[in-house]
């Protein structure tokens, strides 16, 4: 019996503590599904963004084994039901040699079981699990938030890549613009039926053009940076982005009803959900700080062997068994102030939850007025552009069989530039206030 004991203790002190679950405390996952993709070899959708951020975010890393320490933390607490053995051992020589007499050496040894078990204490242990087990789900809604918060980060980084790029695009055609301008200009400068006015303010918005362009490419390589920094890839990690076939999908909402959606909100958002969890846990500290006044009853057994085999009676045995009942009957009044502490933190934390809902109603609230603003200004652009567009062609024509001046050109060739990037800043600017107004009430879709 002594040997299996012994092996026993030997193979839980090797395992690692992970391994071992024997109350079932391990609950949360990681992340699962990881997209197994080359990101500067193929080209990579908002979904596989997301999917591989998931699982390669060092900071929602951190958060997960924080709710795995939480999970642990339940464990430690729920062990005090459980009774607390301990073995000890001794084994010594010892020598002696009285006046006169010769050398006596004795070797005992002895060995000793001792077993306790709370078996009551008024509901203080029960209490304390209730804390503990109330933080963990704190620490899950937190890891939950995270997640959401993951989620949000990567499609603005990935929309604002799409919008730089989209830019770039549109700043090289204006670039295109304002050199067919330049051009026309110059021509009919040698051909002298412009003044070197023409030519000069031509070339200065060529110029500006050409500033513009070299400010769309420093954006590009930011914001591809900032995509690449949340997939745990160096900033200068070249990501290939899957651009989606946008139609009204993307641009609508499900419901139109915000008083509906601060009602979800206030049902679904993780971070109330936490703070709800915080205040059970400071509801359940009040409770196990007032048991800390209240009596206790402490089951307590003990064995020992010990052993002299020199002597005439070599071995003796002793038990003992019984019940301890322990009442702290003063502590300097510390109990009485804890008590008091663990009171008010808790009508704090009631308080918090309270403010928090309100911040959230109001988060609900200006995020669907944002996106109700960015719709009608996405609106407004197309119209825009259209008419910029139309206005440049006449513009460019008058100038060409010389009806018109070069101001009214280059004006007209601002505007229509002014009315490509506000179109997608508009168009980029309604996904995301879409983006932030799910996320505000606890969704995460596009």
């Amino acid at each position: 019996m002594k040997k299996y004991l012994l092996l026993l203790a030997v193979i839980c002190a090797a395992l690692p503590a992970a391994a071992l679950d024997p109350l079932g405390v391990y609950k949360v996952r990681p992340p699962e599904g990881c997209v197994e993709k080359d990101v500067t070899a193929e080209e990579m959708g908002l979904e596989d963004l997301i999917q591989v951020s998931l699982c390669t975010n060092p900071s929602l890393a951190a958060d997960y084994m924080g709710v795995k320490a939480s999970e642990a933390g339940l464990g430690s607490s729920r062990g005090e039901y459980l009774p607390s053995i301990t073995l000890k051992g001794s084994g010594n020589i010892t020598g002696e040699r009285p006046e006169g007499g010769s050398y006596t050496q004795n070797e005992p040894y002895s060995g000793k079981a001792e077993a306790s078990w709370l078996l009551f204490d008024f509901g203080g242990r029960g209490a304390r699990i209730s804390r503990t087990r109330a933080y963990l789900d704190a620490a899950n809604f937190g890891y939950n938030a995270s997640l959401q918060n993951l989620v949000l980060s990567v499609q603005t980084a990935y929309l604002s890549l799409l919008a730089a790029e989209e830019s770039l695009v549109s700043s090289k055609a204006s670039l295109d613009t304002y050199k067919q301008s330049y051009d026309e200009a110059q021509k009919r400068y040698k051909l002298g039926m412009v003044s070197l006015s023409d030519k000069l303010q031509a070339k200065t918005r060529y110029e500006q053009a050409l500033l513009t362009v070299v400010q769309h490419e420093n954006q590009v390589k930011q914001y591809s940076g900032n995509l690449a920094v949340l997939l745990n890839l160096t900033p200068s990690t070249q990501i290939k982005l899957a651009k989606p076939e946008f139609d009204e999908k993307f641009i609508q909402i499900e419901s139109d009803d915000v008083e509906e959606m601060m009602k979800t909100a206030l049902a679904k958002r993780p971070e109330i959900q936490a703070q709800e969890s915080t205040a059970q846990a400071q509801k359940a500290n009040l409770t196990s700080a007032k048991t800390r006044m209240l009596p206790s009853i402490v089951a307590n057994a003990s064995a020992s062997y010990g052993d002299n085999w020199k002597h005439s009676y070599p071995y003796g045995v002793d038990n003992s068994a019984g019940l301890m009942v322990s009442w702290p009957l003063f502590s300097g009044f510390s109990n009485m102030y804890q008590t008091a502490q663990a009171s008010y933190q808790y009508k704090q934390s009631q308080s918090q939850t309270e403010n928090l809902k309100r911040q959230i109603e109001n988060e609900v609230w200006s995020a669907y007025q944002n996106y109700k603003t960015a719709f009608r200004s996405y609106e407004i652009s197309q119209t825009v552009l259209e008419s910029a567009e139309e206005n440049e062609r006449v513009a460019f024509r008058y100038y060409e069989v010389g009806k018109g001046d070069i101001i009214n050109l280059l004006t007209a060739v601002a505007q229509l530039a002014d009315a490509r990037q506000n179109k997608i800043t508009a168009f980029y600017s309604l996904l995301l206030s879409k983006a932030n107004l799910y996320k505000s009430i606890g969704k995460n879709e596009l």
